[in-house]
């Protein structure tokens, strides 16, 4: 039976710089797969540079759990294998070919295949990797038993990507996606969709899932939120997730009968002439992406959103489960107390209290760029986070729990039902400017090699 859910926790940040619903085609000349993207993943090289790889040919493995396997999103030559400390590999990078080539597998309908043959299809084609479990938020291990499957049809965060825009026309693909979902669990799949707008046909007309809804101020857009207030994780429980715009690329390839790295990317932010929709594929080149169209020099280039992206340069590459890349002002410029700094009326400022003017305009949308105004200091009660915070678990109790590492106090405490980006408003809003995601992933680690 489908819920509805109201959420009136959360925070919505509104920021200038949200993409115009415009298409452009970009031909990035090098694309990458970074092992760091899959945390705690140790990866094992299946090739070297040089060699010629299609889309869909394996790049490296999981050392020890081979069978997840690591694919090249495009067809062309290994043009390095970028290592770092202690000679990790950090990425590996793929210089791309015009024949667009791929690795040719056989067309796949999942409905007439049971979950084992869905399953050793995915491994064995490269989509593993797409389907990630909570807890710990890595990528699943296949001979887990999920109790449920969640799928998140939007994305509630700062500047987001339109999941109803970019999936538009796309329902054999994501149909064919949640089915073959739906064979790798006895339970069911979720499938949750905005309360307040109206949502497209590709979601709407979904079948074999349980469509719930929810508001959308953020958190609501994260799949942690839908599992928390839908069905709740317990200790020794597993649910596995999939990003909604990755269920239409399993799908899509699944229907073709080879691998479709391609990917839709919203470049969005203040300091983007031009924002819009970049179609590409998985791990483009960053300035190929923004190329001519960044206002300023002194910009922060993400991968993903403001919360939780990560700081890339023009060198570097989108994300593996990135569908966003965000550019603003770098925050490292002085400002003068009295038009800008602490002193100022603050009619541009954004804060979730009324420490400044802006609070009577509450759908202005703002122009921030990433300094923390203020230094680190001491981690002291506000209540500030329990007012961002959408879960019936304690965040500031679970947040120092993580940083002592007291096992019992974090299970007891609701570890086993959080990830890092569940608390990026917490963060956001942290008085003490605490690391509240990295304190929280480090707890999740600890987790993973005590009680897991």
């Amino acid at each position: 039976m489908s819920k509805t859910i109201k959420i009136r926790k959360g925070l919505d940040i509104k920021l200038i710089g949200e993409a115009d619903k415009v298409k452009a085609t970009v031909s990035a000349p090098i694309f990458a797969i970074k092992p760091p993207d899959f945390h705690g993943l140790v990866p094992k090289m299946t090739v070297k540079a040089g060699d010629k790889v299609k889309a869909g040919s394996i790049i490296f493995t999981n050392k020890y759990q081979e069978e997840v396997k690591f694919v090249s999103p495009i067809s062309g030559e290994i043009a390095e294998i970028v290592r770092g400390e202690k000679r990790r590999i950090l990425a590996v990078t793929i210089k791309p070919d015009a024949s667009n080539e791929a690795e040719s597998f056989g067309k796949i309908d999942p409905s007439n295949m049971d979950g084992e043959a869905v399953k050793a299809a995915l491994l064995a084609n490269g989509f593993w990797p797409f389907i990630k479990m909570r807890p710990l938020d890595i990528v699943a291990n296949p001979y887990d038993k999920p109790k449920a499957i969640f799928v998140s049809a939007f994305d509630s965060s700062p500047l987001a990507p339109d999941y109803d825009y970019i999936l538009h026309g796309e329902n054999d693909a994501f149909q064919a996606g949640l089915t073959a979902l739906s064979k790798l669990t006895e339970g069911k799949v979720h499938l949750t969709v905005r309360s307040d707008m109206n949502i497209d046909s590709t979601f709407t007309s979904a079948k074999g899932v349980q469509i719930n809804k929810i508001n959308s101020k953020h958190p609501a857009g994260n799949v942690g939120t839908q599992i928390h207030h839908i069905d709740p994780i317990n200790k020794n429980e597993i649910v596995w997730t999939v990003n909604a715009i990755d269920v239409a690329l399993i799908g899509r390839s699944l229907l073709a009968g080879q691998f479709d790295g391609s990917r839709t990317v919203a470049l969005t932010g203040s300091e983007v002439k031009k924002p819009k929709y970049i179609k590409t594929a998985i791990g483009a080149n960053i300035a190929a992406i923004i190329e001519d169209n960044i206002e300023g020099d002194n910009v922060r280039y993400i991968s993903g959103n403001v919360l939780t992206g990560d700081k890339v340069e023009t060198t570097g590459f989108l994300g593996f489960y990135h569908n966003h890349v965000t550019v603003i002002p770098e925050g490292n410029e002085s400002k003068f107390m009295i038009t800008k700094g602490w002193l100022s009326p603050g009619l541009s400022k954004f804060s979730i209290n009324r420490s400044y003017f802006s609070w009577l305009m509450p759908n202005k949308k703002y122009n921030l760029d990433t300094n923390l105004n203020g230094e680190v200091r001491s981690f002291v009660v506000t209540g500030e986070m329990e007012k961002v915070f959408p879960f019936d678990i304690y965040p500031m109790q679970l947040v120092k729990a993580t940083m002592y590492n007291d096992i019992d106090l974090m299970e007891n405490l609701g570890i086993y039902e959080v990830a890092p980006e569940d608390f990026a408003l917490c963060e956001f809003v942290c008085t003490s400017k605490v690391s509240i995601q990295k304190s929280i992933r480090g707890g999740l680690d600890v987790i993973q090699e005590e009680c897991m």
